[in-house]
């Protein structure tokens, strides 16, 4: 034992030895893309087959380091460039996420200052939100940013109609033909009501204290999950306000909180510098300890 420990201090100095700057950036920049792909597969399920991935990958190699076992590190030998190449086909969605975040960062300074018409839409959303929690009428708004939401717009009835908290207590009312489902809102416009949107597939509802959190709940996560959209809920059987973002969820919302939470996600891009504005679009959790703090 004490000669195995002090061949493995004389190995780590003879590392730290041939340590100059370039070998620093080097393992820097291998720690950093690590980084980026741990944090891109937070909180899905592939970071569940990552975790499984690299136990399987350790597991084997400890197993193909013994000597009297040849024809199974012949085997692994021969099975793994394919479970390589299998990696993008299983990660596909997450991948797909990863470089679609990496191409909006392409639009920094896309947004202005914060005009009168943000306030209103603010303004808007928060008495809707307020007015249906005291009625306990149940609600799914989603806030479409940049990307896309049509495809979900087309499984919802288009209305084109200017934004007003009338206009969407009457669209949630109980009972109306228009209540179940997701409002799609654009801007200050109600694009689309009734629309059917992707279910949380990360299960961590499940971990949650909120277990019996119903479909809306699963709905706005879910969506979040997949783009980088706001969703607003109200509880049908509490009437407490939730907003969802990059994967997760905030609950049990005041009106004041509520309105806060909107002005971080509306406030100009320009009030930040390019460094911090990139990786607010890369990593849209990185945003979230500010915002839940609101």
């Amino acid at each position: 034992m004490p000669e195995l420990i002090s061949n493995l201090v004389d190995y780590l100095i003879f590392i730290f030895e041939r340590l100059d700057w370039l070998s620093v950036f080097d393992i820097l920049l291998v720690t950093v893309i690590f980084f980026i792909i741990l944090f891109t597969l937070r909180d899905t399920q592939a970071m569940m087959l990552l975790r499984g991935g690299l136990f399987l990958i350790a597991l084997l190699g400890l197993l193909t380091s013994l000597e009297v076992l040849p024809a199974f590190s012949w085997l692994v030998g021969k099975t793994l460039p394919a479970l390589v190449f299998a990696i993008p086909v299983i990660l596909a969605p997450e991948i797909r996420r990863a470089l679609e975040r990496l191409g909006r960062t392409g639009s920094l300074m896309s947004s202005g200052k914060q005009s009168a018409e943000t306030f209103d839409i603010i303004s808007t959303l928060v008495t809707a939100a307020a007015r249906l929690s005291t009625r306990k009428h149940g609600a799914l708004i989603v806030l479409q940013r940049i990307d896309s939401l049509q495809e979900y717009i087309k499984t919802g009835v288009p209305m084109d109609a200017h934004m007003s908290s009338e206009l969407l207590l009457q669209i949630f009312y109980p009972n109306t033909p228009l209540h179940d489902g997701a409002v799609i809102v654009r801007g200050s416009r109600v694009v689309a009501a009734s629309c059917v949107m992707p279910l949380s597939a990360s299960g961590s509802l499940l971990r949650s204290a909120e277990r019996a959190m119903g479909l809306r709940h699963r709905a706005a996560l879910g969506t979040s999950e997949v783009g980088d959209a706001i969703s607003i809920i109200v509880s049908e059987e509490t009437g407490t306000i939730s907003i969802t973002h990059g994967g997760r969820m905030i609950s049990k919302l005041n009106a004041e909180r509520l309105k806060n939470i909107l002005q971080t996600f509306y406030q100009p891009l320009e009030s930040k510098n390019a460094f911090s504005a990139f990786f607010r679009r890369l990593f849209p959790g990185l945003a979230q300890r500010g915002w839940e703090d609101k």
